[in-house]
């Protein structure tokens, strides 16, 4: 996949055009890198990236609040670029949330409609519709400290779509919650964002949290672009090494391609020889890396007969958490690798160890050989 120019999900026309947008802050500080993005309307877009990648840069450019250095940037074909944030039909929710700690939940979501001067019966049926969009109608006259996280966090989100904006920004929007109120909490802003129907960025470095909300995913590093795709293309064929240690676990494995067939390959690493069921782009001798997610990898304590995709190693230690258990092996070239396996019987006699000796395989279409 182009990871410079990528189209709106679908082939439907491009409702937000991000056109080689540059934003350099001097000194050699270029936080945002030719970066080209098409974005359909009615899309939820993550970008995702760790801390100084350029995503915040980026999300405040569409928000008006920094301008580029050079490129454009279309919203429904109009170059918004030039205008000033409130001349913008953009609303952004920050993580903090930005509520006004003396003012109403009802008030709160009414601010921004009664700055724009609409009457009170609008500002009325619109501050209802969305307390009821959000399941808040019952808390309206309530103050944001007597709020739970969650619950700042709905009213937070209703204010920001009260406008009607048409592009709604999330920069880091469940942040602030915790771990099993926020992945309850994806679900629910997914539900709400798509009843309304509004086209929305969201900035975060929570992979979880992309991969649970987003139609589609761009992964940042260095104020670059690395790779764009629905989230089970960017787990499942990474386009770079990099892309692959980022999003989720996984194993990376450096080797030489020492077969190159149309309908595979074989490579050879310091612990392995890896037979991969598909050709690619590569020549013989050239240095690649192999992938291998944690959960495609399987224990046996007896040697397999296949002499491809498996490597004897020894239980480091073991992690259980519950529906699974994470193994760390030592391998003979003293490389490490992690095995994620779903704990599906309560007992068993045959559970592992830390010291047991056992062999790791795993399949020939389970591997992603990555070129760069």
């Amino acid at each position: 996949m182009n990871a410079a120019r990528n189209h709106a999900a679908g082939g439907a026309p491009a409702f937000l055009q991000i056109q080689n947008v540059v934003k350099d802050f001097g000194g050699g500080a270029v936080a945002v890198n030719h970066v080209s993005l098409d974005i359909g309307r009615g899309e939820i877009f993550a970008l995702l990236g760790s801390s100084g990648c350029g995503k915040t840069t980026l999300l405040r450019m569409l928000a008006g609040f920094e301008t580029p250095t050079s490129g454009r940037i279309l919203l429904n074909g109009q170059d918004i670029v030039g205008l000033p944030p409130y001349q913008r039909p953009i609303n952004m929710m920050f993580q903090s949330y930005a509520l006004f700690p003396h003012l109403s939940v009802w008030d709160n979501i009414a601010f921004g409609l009664r700055r724009d001067g609409l009457p009170k019966d609008q500002i009325a049926e619109r501050v209802d519709a969305m307390l009821r969009l959000v399941q808040l109608a019952k808390f309206a006259r309530r103050k944001p400290h007597q709020l739970s996280g969650g619950q700042q966090q709905r009213v937070a989100l209703a204010r920001s779509l009260a406008k009607k904006p048409q592009l709604l920004l999330l920069d880091e929007p469940l942040g602030a919650l915790d771990k099993k109120l926020r992945e309850e909490t994806q679900i629910e802003l997914v539900n709400i964002l798509g009843e309304v129907g509004v086209t929305c960025v969201m900035v975060t470095h929570d992979q979880e949290e992309a991969m649970t909300m987003a139609s589609r995913i761009a992964v940042m590093s260095e104020g670059r672009i690395l790779q764009v795709g629905a989230p089970h293309e960017i787990y499942e064929t990474p386009a770079t090494s990099f892309v692959a240690d980022f999003i989720g676990n996984v194993n990376l494995m450096d080797g030489t391609l020492v077969q190159d067939a149309p309908d595979h390959v074989v490579i050879q690493c310091d612990d392995c020889q890896h037979l991969v069921g598909h050709g690619i782009t590569g020549t013989e001798g050239m240095p690649v890396s192999v992938a291998v997610r944690p959960e495609k990898i399987r224990l046996v304590r007896q040697q397999p007969e296949s002499l491809y995709n498996r490597v004897n190693a020894v239980v480091r230690d073991l992690a259980y958490f519950g529906s699974y258990t994470v193994y760390h092996l030592q391998l003979k070239s003293g490389a490490t690798m992690k095995v994620s396996m779903a704990n599906t019987a309560r007992h068993s006699d045959e559970a592992l160890e830390a010291g047991d000796a056992v062999w790791a395989q795993w399949d020939s279409t389970a591997q992603v050989v990555l070129t760069q």
